[in-house]
């Protein structure tokens, strides 16, 4: 059995943003100790309003080389990309 804690990715929402932002990774023995010692680690000068642990094992991500395969059909969908499109003149600044 190994005698490493798992690692776990740390993710803050700011006083002013409504998302989630990835802000680094710690080790620890379980998530409610991954959130005191993220807590501790990532919102020293109160800049947190909210704290999400995911251990690193529970992520899958898509690696780099993928990218043109991952990525690549969307461009050909015209209507994810609504540049064809006349705006009225009344409806302003978009």
């Amino acid at each position: 059995m190994s005698a490493e804690w798992p690692l776990w990715e740390i993710f803050i929402r700011g006083q002013h943003g409504l998302n989630h932002r990835h802000v680094g990774s710690l080790h620890a023995p379980d998530a409610e100790l991954a959130m005191r010692h993220a807590r501790d680690v990532y919102t020293r000068r109160n800049e947190g309003v909210s704290i999400w642990v995911v251990p690193s094992s529970a992520i899958t991500a898509s690696s780099p080389s993928e990218k043109g395969p991952m990525f690549e059909p969307s461009q050909d969908k015209v209507y994810r990309h609504p540049s064809f499109f006349d705006i009225p003149d009344e409806i302003g600044h978009m």
